[in-house]
């Protein structure tokens, strides 16, 4: 039978069998608002760096990193390996990528697309967007490594068109469905394809067990998890439950051992969008173009969000570990910040000071009544994140001295303890 021809590559982080947490990373979609949670991340990486070198990186301290849509595509730049075995990208890096190409990759030629009859007619003609920009650059970038090549598990969502249903990209599934061992360029064009922005994507695979070829037909994964956290924690209770050595056992109910980091990438300020008034006398093209927008997809991707949060914080809150999940969301943007697609410098740059002032914003939980986030009186999201850092830095040492095939740190060879979280985040 043939075999992988490529080997994955090491991961410098020990399974936690070795240790006390599952650690999990999760970014949502929203095309340039990625820029918001690329901000985030280069804070964490860089506080990670403070406590373990200027080589660290993220995919060295996540069990499982999972993304959609642009957050998918921040997933494929932090876990994919260059020459060194090393990420691709720094943290730091992902905000100059969105700063340099989203204006090429959602170019806004002049006034004349902010015209209601042109949005009109664009999105009668097809994509608003022809995404030849973005095919060539992720291409070249992510070259020809596949899902199972990258240097932590990564879980990506799509959507298959033809076949009317989720696609999830894991690097645990791979295992067991070699068919879906795509690369993660074609795995990053997929789930970055929002219907009416960008063309779906097609691509074939070939099962390299049975020598047969699979073909995908996919669009952005925002259409069935636009916040992939609850994919991404599914994905690993189904490799503890099947027995997986890599997991320690656990309870279903046992969140506690789980640190779960989600980053939205903004919405709109609640009362700032649309209006049943107006929303009302909407037809289809109005669901697809009012406003210059279009609120049929607005409405999907943070309902997608929300429903995924509610859920998971109401899981962590009833199970006495809310301490274990961190959201970090703005939902107050206004105006251009909320699109997600108008790459003008005046827009991308005031993103990028909506995620260097959201880390000095409070934590925040979200009102179950409302829907809006409320302060939390547990510090600022970067007093979170630094508090964060700590426990993931902690935690691959304690594998390192565990595994037997870790580095052995002597400065820290006495952690024993099994219960390293902070009283709080």
């Amino acid at each position: 039978m043939e075999q992988l021809v490529m080997e994955s590559p090491k991961s410098p982080l020990q399974p936690p069998t070795f240790g006390n947490l599952i650690t999990v990373l999760s970014i949502d979609g929203g095309g340039i608002r990625g820029i918001i949670p690329a901000t985030i991340l280069a804070f964490l990486e860089s506080e990670l760096q403070k406590l373990d070198g200027e080589k660290a990186r993220l995919a060295d301290y996540f069990d499982v990193i999972s993304g959609t849509s642009t957050g998918g595509l921040v997933t494929a730049m932090l876990t994919t390996p260059n020459e060194q075995n090393r990420p691709l990208f720094a943290a730091k890096d992902i905000k100059d990528f969105y700063l340099e190409h989203c204006p090429q990759i959602f170019p806004q030629h002049n006034t004349f697309n902010y015209l209601p009859f042109s949005t009109v007619f664009k999105s009668l003609a097809g994509p608003k967007y022809d995404g030849k920009y973005l095919h060539s650059l992720v291409k070249e970038k992510l070259g020809g490594v596949r899902l199972h090549q990258t240097l932590t598990n990564v879980v990506i969502p799509t959507f298959d068109i033809k076949r009317l249903q989720p696609i999830i990209f894991s690097s645990y599934d791979v295992k067991k469905n070699p068919s879906k061992d795509a690369l993660l360029s074609d795995i990053s064009i997929a789930t970055s394809a929002a219907p009416t922005y960008l063309p779906a994507h097609n691509f074939e695979t070939k099962d390299i067990t049975t020598g047969k070829m699979r073909t995908f037909d996919l669009i952005d994964g925002g259409v069935a998890a636009n916040n992939p956290t609850l994919v991404a924690l599914s994905e690993v209770t189904k490799e503890i439950t099947g027995g997986s050595p890599d997991f320690f056992p656990i309870k279903p109910t046992d969140y506690g051992r789980f640190l779960v980091i989600s980053l939205g990438t903004g919405s709109p300020k609640k009362e700032e969008k649309y209006d049943a008034l107006k929303s009302g006398k909407w037809g289809l093209l109005g669901w697809l173009t009012a406003e210059s927008s279009t609120p049929l997809i607005d409405v999907f991707m943070e309902s997608s969000s929300d429903m995924i949060d509610f859920h998971i914080s109401t899981v962590f809150q009833a199970l006495h570990s809310e301490e274990n999940y961190l959201r970090i969301q703005d939902d107050t943007l206004i105006g251009n910040e909320s699109s997600v697609d108008i790459a003008t410098k005046e827009n991308l740059d005031s993103l990028v000071r909506v995620g260097e002032n959201l880390l000095k914003k409070p934590v925040s939980k979200v009102n179950f009544d409302t829907g809006v986030f409320e302060p939390s009186n547990e510090g600022t999201n970067e007093q979170a994140l630094i508090k964060i850092a700590e426990v993931l830095s902690r935690e691959k040492r304690i594998r390192d001295i565990r595994s037997p095939h870790g580095k052995k740190p002597v400065a820290n060879s006495q952690i024993k303890s099994r219960n390293i979280l902070p009283d709080s985040f």
